[in-house]
């Protein structure tokens, strides 16, 4: 799964995303996984991350549990050894308007370009497997904890962020980001310790 290559840039997975499901009204989850491929892990990774940071989508309530269950299926069947990511109908039949997709996306394609400028093969020890691994099972913890997230004033935005990065760093072989997302992955995990303890 994690072998497969496809698009090794935001910009170019943003491209395929944009496609997804043209001719219809609103977008579902499915047809955006379908465009971006079920084999490849970091799509789902940045699908999750990008949703959870983008306004109009990610303040929505329910949406980073939305996300959680979207990485906590991809991470434990990335574990599970499977070639291809199954996701049940429920979740692939989620939906978004056109005119908000669109927006959303518009949102993102100048960082997209920016970003896309700072990635480069480096580190590859920490994205190249077996280490994409440890990354999903980061994830999985991540994913774990974000429901609860949702109570606690921007550490959502710090778990969409870390899984940003992990995505970002599979998809450009760019272990520096991966050091980065394990380094704000421990920071966040660490507010939420500290505000459900106090």
């Amino acid at each position: 799964m994690a072998a497969e290559r496809g698009p090794t840039s935001l910009s170019a997975l943003l491209e395929r995303v944009r496609q997804a499901g043209s001719r219809e009204t609103s977008v579902s989850l499915g047809a955006i996984l379908e465009a971006v491929g079920r084999r490849s892990f970091a799509p789902f990774l940045l699908l999750a991350g990008l949703v959870t940071l983008a306004p109009l989508v990610g303040d929505v309530p329910g949406v980073p549990t939305l996300m959680a269950s979207l990485v906590l299926l991809a991470s434990s069947q990335l574990l599970a050894g499977r070639r291809s990511i199954w996701l049940p109908h429920w979740l692939l039949r989620r939906r978004v308007s056109r005119p908000r997709f669109h927006r959303v996306l518009a949102w993102l394609e100048r960082p997209a370009a920016w970003t896309d400028r700072l990635l480069h093969q480096r580190l590859t020890v920490l994205t190249r497997p077996p280490a994409h691994f440890a990354v999903a099972v980061i994830c999985l913890v991540i994913a774990l904890a974000m429901p609860p997230m949702e109570f606690i004033p921007f550490s959502a935005n710090g778990a969409g962020l870390a899984l940003t990065l992990f995505g970002l760093a599979l998809l450009a072989d760019d272990g520096l980001l991966a050091l980065l997302g394990y380094l704000l992955t421990g920071g966040t995990l660490a507010i939420v310790v500290v505000s459900v303890m106090g």
